[in-house]
């Protein structure tokens, strides 16, 4: 098993046992930037725009802002996006 796939497996049982029922998804850039996308925010293909991206999103929530997508930070921006979603789908309504 690949380390990235180590992380997401580790995610998604620390996600378990704090609460979260949604699987965390991929800490894949795309994914990320997919979720950002959710929030409304568009991140460009940098690797270094997308590590800021990251770093500011952890600082806004109270994480220890490393700009290292871990379990936690991919845990709480896919809440966060899936409440942006469930909110647009009101507005859309």
């Amino acid at each position: 098993m690949s380390a990235r796939g180590m992380l997401n497996l580790v995610g998604n049982a620390v996600g378990g046992l704090i609460g979260w029922s949604e699987p965390v998804p991929p800490a894949a850039p795309e994914a990320l930037r997919e979720l950002f996308a959710d929030l409304g925010v568009r991140v460009g293909p940098d690797g270094a725009e997308l590590t800021e991206t990251v770093r500011y999103f952890q600082t806004r929530a109270g994480l220890a802002a490393d700009g290292e997508a871990g379990p936690r930070t991919v845990h709480l921006l896919a809440r966060y996006a899936a409440e942006a979603r469930e909110l647009s789908h009101i507005r859309a309504a």
